[in-house]
């Protein structure tokens, strides 16, 4: 949004490039990579003693003047905020999967994409359902683009593969697209609840990393606003299921319907996702599940609050034996690797014709704990997340009411973000009038004193003279402040407020805009040094 908040194409670019070329003298083998050279994933500090400062001096001052000389054609591009992703409605599980970053590696995450040459802010919000990228990108093609390499390295997905299911948004679009996340509107389950806490996870886990920048930061948080307010001013959630309640619908779906409440129900992993499968079986009338997981704790205090319901738990060590009695199989685990393999669904026992036959595994974990050659076994059949879509497919427009009546919500949040961040574009014009006006102010003061001399003043009256200059300042830069403001309070508009800045920018030679911007690549090229 900011004018002056443009690309640093110019100075990222040609620092890049001149420390590129002087360290490949010293390792040609390297690779660049923030704060040294990196081979095979290990750090390698190129020592190459004076030469090796001097050579990141010069690509230091290099990038600046580049910006100086090219200042005026990146001052049209504005720094935009972007979200850079893929969901269960772009792309398939095993893509996701690939993509998926565990909660605990978020901050490594954001300070990898900070890193990258033209981005400021960044946040990601990793789920089950979908791995998207937050940023503010201090050019929109540049960002986008080093995003999707960052991306693609990861996941070691080739990046013309992963554009074929990414979705890119851009500034307002970005932001309704958080908003609508935030309030179940963009869940495979309208109005399911466990989104917005995760949202609330990216801000807490933003805090206690101090990762996230501003911009994203009160995003994030409008975001909640949004979602709490949605879910607490329509009937959206009346009703909704989340993936869990839809996992178990799902079984009680392919189980035949005689034997629903009879069927040997087995979850392996009691976390959040898990203590609901069983709060859901509950719902359809079980009596009776036995849980696997690595510890008893959890399972023990699932135990305690759910009292209608018979809970057996069994170790880790015996998670097969488990399965060898179970009809239905639920994994929900955070596991990197597959807890269940076609060889393992094969040493299994057959199930009775009476249950169909089949063992059922409805997995509901990204990555997945099953792999999905299991329905190749003729007595088993695995359902991931994107089967769950067959459970969510009825009550089509009761959906679509629920959710016109949510987007008055979310569109009132948009607005209330946006007066914001445009408030933010005068900011440097105010900090920087300011300054202007304290230094003429403490200049002409020191005259004045000067001239009376300080034998002629006690504290009182030098007090006096002080609080008088200061008054005048602030009363006549009262007006010219009060119109470089654009909160949303009145009816002045944007562009009517950045007229009055440019006006004053150009009164008082303030050069705001290249002020910010070379700030911002200063602090760029620091960075990628240190």
């Amino acid at each position: 949004m900011m004018a002056g908040a443009t690309s640093a194409t110019a100075a990222a670019g040609a620092f890049a490039a001149a420390a590129a070329a002087s360290a490949k003298a010293a390792c040609p083998w390297a690779v660049a990579a923030a704060g040294g050279w990196r081979r095979s994933g290990v750090v390698v500090r190129c020592d190459a003693g004076g030469d090796a400062q001097a050579a990141s001096k010069a690509a230091s001052i290099t990038a600046l003047e580049q910006f100086k000389i090219s200042a005026d054609r990146y001052m049209k591009e504005k720094s935009s905020i972007a979200v850079i992703g893929l969901s269960v409605h772009t792309a398939p599980v095993d893509m996701r999967e690939k993509l998926a970053v565990a909660e605990e590696l978020w901050p490594r995450a954001i300070s990898e994409l900070t890193s990258l040459n033209h981005i400021e802010e960044a946040a990601v919000l990793s789920t089950c359902n979908r791995m998207e990228i937050y940023v503010v990108a201090l050019s929109w093609n540049r960002g986008i683009r080093e995003v999707v390499d960052w991306m693609s390295k990861k996941s070691g997905i080739p990046a013309s593969e992963l554009r074929e299911h990414l979705f890119m948004l851009r500034d307002s679009d970005a932001t309704r697209h958080l908003f609508e996340v935030s309030s179940g509107l963009d869940s495979l389950v309208l109005g399911e609840g466990q989104i917005l806490a995760q949202v609330k996870q990216v801000v807490r886990n933003g805090q206690n990393s101090g990762g996230l920048g501003k911009n994203i930061d009160r995003m994030f948080k409008d975001a909640i606003t949004a979602g709490k307010r949605v879910r607490c001013e329509t009937n959206i959630s009346a009703g909704a299921v989340s993936v869990s309640s839809a996992a178990v619908e799902l079984a009680m779906m392919k189980l035949p319907k005689s034997e629903c409440l009879s069927a040997r129900m087995l979850l392996i992993g009691a976390g959040k996702m898990g203590k609901l499968v069983v709060k859901h079986l509950i719902a359809k009338g079980c009596k009776k599940v036995v849980v696997v997981n690595r510890s008893v704790e959890r399972v023990d205090a699932i135990r305690e609050e759910m009292k209608d319901i018979e809970i057996v738990y069994r170790p880790l060590t015996e998670m097969y034996e488990a399965a060898a009695d179970a009809n239905v199989v639920f994994t929900s685990t955070a596991s990197e690797s597959l807890l269940f393999t076609k060889e393992h669904a094969e040493a299994l026992p057959p199930i009775s014709l009476a249950m169909g036959g089949v063992r059922l595994f409805v997995d509901i974990s990204v990555p997945r704990n099953v792999s999905a050659c299991l329905s190749e076994v003729e007595h088993a059949r695995v359902y991931n997340v994107d089967d769950l879509k067959e459970v969510v497919e009825a009550n089509k427009e009761d959906r679509v009411r629920k959710a016109m009546e949510a987007q008055a919500i979310i569109t009132q949040e948009l607005k209330r973000f946006e007066a914001w961040r445009d408030s933010l574009e005068t900011v440097p014009t105010i900090k920087k009038l300011r300054s202007y006006a304290d230094r003429i102010r403490a200049s002409e003061l020191e005259k004045c004193l000067q001239k009376i001399g300080e034998d002629n003043l006690n504290k009182k009256m030098r007090r006096s003279i002080e609080e008088l200059s200061t008054g005048i300042v602030n009363k006549l830069l009262h007006g010219p402040l009060q119109h470089l403001r654009c909160d949303g309070s009145d009816s002045r508009t944007l562009d009517e407020t950045l007229e009055n800045m440019h006006a004053l920018n150009r009164m008082f030679n303030l050069d705001t805009e290249k002020a910010v911007l070379e700030q911002k690549i200063k602090a760029k090229v620091e960075k990628t040094q240190s």
